[in-house]
């Protein structure tokens, strides 16, 4: 840090104002940490062994300083050393998505003073140009994958002002220079192999940051779990002090079995709701920043509407759940992390062949019931499918479909 650097901050009092950016580049660049006592990188470098450093160098180069600050005790843990020794010879080989420089990005975009909503992922797309760090996000020009496609849906019923980015993309990253944290629970994996960099160490890691948040955001922050496995990463988060939302995930595939659709629980108006009551009329995060042509949400009052639902209820999880969760962090045990619409797809796929079972079993009273087919569940209690690949196989078969009929009539 320059000399011209901390003479400002040490000017600088509580009551003062940052600047605006005044430049284009500065406008879209990812906001800076704004800690009252910077951490610095560079004399935390130096105490490190060699290896060390060479080890960390994606850490000490692009993790933003806020939350180097506070994750710099998990850096130097055994498991992550041993993940960033791993993921050395991944880099070599060309085999980690998204690009090195993107892997932290969410800490560059939200630095830790900065949280007000964690929106929790499992594994980045593991396609190209898709993944760049932030949890549902796409890169342009990336069409939005169809779980998004269902978030956009949600937040149009909670504000019919929202409009999804133009040519169907979807980019999230203006939600993370608004106080949004996308943290996905894996945050690398290799092209075309989801899940891939599971088990690895990355769980330990993001739950540590999902417990600093926790700790250290003390006035409060709207954790947003969408299906079983984010719900059991949050399980012990104090509800007395956050908000957690918590309902099935949003992916099409697992609507058909859901108590509540996605696009009707309320998440994003309820958020917005609690965080102004706890920060004041800045606290509310503008979901319509996605989308240039959108309205602010915030520009008039009478926009910050208050949901006329009732909201949906947050099913608490029991402690024993939260402690299988816990113990198989702590130990390290292989724990899978989903991409994305797996969880669905195996849902709709056991409970098609169980159904079909039934159907084939003998009518014939007292020879027995057909025993019931239960999917097979990974440690989480969920399915391993790839949710959202298997939601666009499921699209291109109905157009296929669809094209055949109408290729038909055509003929005729």
């Amino acid at each position: 840090m320059s000399a011209k650097r901390k003479a400002t901050d040490s000017a600088s009092s509580a009551t003062e104002k940052k600047p605006k950016a005044s430049t284009i580049t500065g406008f879209f660049s990812a906001a800076p940490g704004s800690s009252k006592t910077p951490f610095d990188k560079a004399a935390w470098a130096t105490k490190l062994t060699p290896q060390q450093r060479e080890l960390l160098k994606l850490e000490i180069d692009t993790l933003d300083a806020s939350w180097l600050g506070v994750l710099k005790d998990a850096l130097l843990e055994p498991s992550f050393l041993k993940l960033k020794t791993y993921l050395k010879e991944e880099f070599k080989a060309n085999r980690v998505y998204p690009p090195a420089n993107d892997v932290y990005s969410w800490s560059r975009h939200t630095p830790f003073d900065k949280v007000k909503v964690v929106i929790l992922g499992q594994d980045p797309y593991h396609g190209p140009k898709q993944a760049h760090g932030l949890s549902f996000s796409v890169k342009p020009p990336t069409v939005a994958p169809p779980s998004l496609r269902n978030i956009f849906g949600c937040l149009e019923n909670d504000y019919p002002s929202f409009r999804p980015p133009e040519n169907r993309l979807g980019n999230l990253t203006p939600w993370a220079e608004r106080g949004v944290l996308m943290l996905n629970t894996c945050l690398t994996v290799q092209p075309g192999k989801p899940n891939s960099h599971a088990s690895k160490g990355w769980e330990q890691f993001t739950q540590k940051v999902i417990e600093l948040v926790a700790q250290k955001r003390a006035k409060g922050v709207v954790f947003m779990a969408w299906g079983k496995p984010a719900q059991g990463r949050i399980a012990k988060v104090n509800k007395g002090t956050h908000l957690i939302l918590s309902s099935c995930h949003p992916s099409p595939l697992a609507q058909p079995s859901a108590p509540v659709k996605f696009k009707d629980v309320r998440h994003f108006i309820q958020a917005n709701e609690w965080l102004e009551k706890k920060y004041g009329e800045d606290g509310p995060v503008d979901w319509n920043s996605i989308n240039p042509r959108n309205t602010p949400l915030f520009k008039n009052k009478t926009q910050a509407a208050t949901s006329t639902k009732p909201a949906t209820p947050v099913d608490d999880i029991p402690d024993e759940v939260a402690e299988k969760f816990e113990n198989k962090i702590n130990n390290e045990k292989k724990v899978p992390s989903l991409d994305d619409d797996e969880e669905a797809l195996r849902e709709a796929e056991a409970l098609e062949e169980a159904n079909a079972k039934k159907a084939e079993a003998p009518k014939t009273k007292g020879k027995g019931k057909a025993k019931k087919e239960e999917p097979i569940e990974n440690e989480y209690g969920e399915d391993d499918i790839d949710w959202d690949e298997a939601a666009l196989k499921s699209d291109q078969v109905e157009e296929e479909a669809i094209a055949k009929k109408t290729s038909g009539r055509n003929k005729k």
